[in-house]
């Protein structure tokens, strides 16, 4: 019996090409390296703003554990019935107590609890909660109950990541970073055991603006209006980190960056 897990946390899933490749990549991926849990960031799901029940049902389908999100959950008028119906699908914590769904979870699979929190930055973002304060709270919470603690910090400011994961390193398994599309190559093992990276990436179109169509990207800089940014059909991307971490002390072992 191995005596190791392997968690993969994934970027931000990013509409119709970000849900095309997950459902005809993933499978085969979990299964050709024995991935034991999945967590997927999927609040740009329903293309590209929001996820649908459809979109949360097709995700669980394809192989995730568990949804977490950030600032776009609410784009969908009728998430807060999913969010209040689901224990596998998370709004960041640091919303107001009063918002639906909840920001943490522990999931038990194959006789192993796996605690997920969520949270959300507040640099050039809006100001909510305290992201540290909550999280510390969170994570002291789920420690009575496991020690295999994986947080999405959904945040624009790379300093802040950093400096969430120091914060935590040591209690949490891994911290990482959603939210920016784009995949940082600062992946590592924190000093007192964490594993981190500053931004999972995308699960999406690569050969576009964070996953939108280039053209409205471009039209909306060189004009500075409103123009809506529209979600790409192209080719999509898995990007995330696969995590291997020792099973008795629910330690990281190894963090490793991957592109499928």
């Amino acid at each position: 019996m191995s005596q190791r897990l392997l968690v993969l946390l994934l970027g931000d899933i990013s509409g119709v090409s970000g849900m095309g490749a997950l459902e005809r990549g993933l499978p085969s991926f979990i299964e050709a390296c024995n991935v034991d849990f999945v967590i997927a960031n999927g609040e740009n799901a329903n293309m590209g703003f929001g996820i649908t029940r459809e979109d949360y049902e097709r995700i669980k389908s394809a192989g995730v554990d568990v949804i977490t999100s950030g600032n776009h959950i609410w784009e969908v008028q009728d998430i807060a019935l999913l969010l209040n119906e689901k224990n596998d699908i998370l709004r960041p914590a640091n919303y107001p107590e009063t918002s639906p769904g909840k920001g943490f979870t522990v999931v038990e699979k194959n006789g192993i609890k796996y605690a997920v929190v969520n949270l959300q930055g507040r640099i050039n973002m809006i100001s909510i909660d305290d992201p540290f304060k909550k999280g510390e709270e969170l994570v002291n919470r789920v420690l009575e109950e496991t020690s295999l603690i994986f947080v999405d910090f959904h945040a624009e400011e790379p300093m802040e990541k950093e400096a969430l994961a120091y914060v935590l390193d040591g209690r949490a398994t891994a911290v990482v970073g959603t939210h920016t599309h784009v995949q940082t190559s600062d992946e590592r093992i924190l000093p007192k055991g964490t594993a981190y990276i500053t931004d999972l990436g995308i699960t999406g179109a690569l050969r576009e603006v964070i996953g939108g169509k280039s053209e409205n990207a471009i039209e909306r800089q060189l004009t500075q209006l409103p123009v809506k940014p529209q979600s790409s059909d192209k080719k999509g991307n898995i990007q995330g980190v696969l995590i291997e971490i020792d099973k008795e002390s629910k330690k990281a072992l190894s963090i490793k960056r991957i592109t499928i």
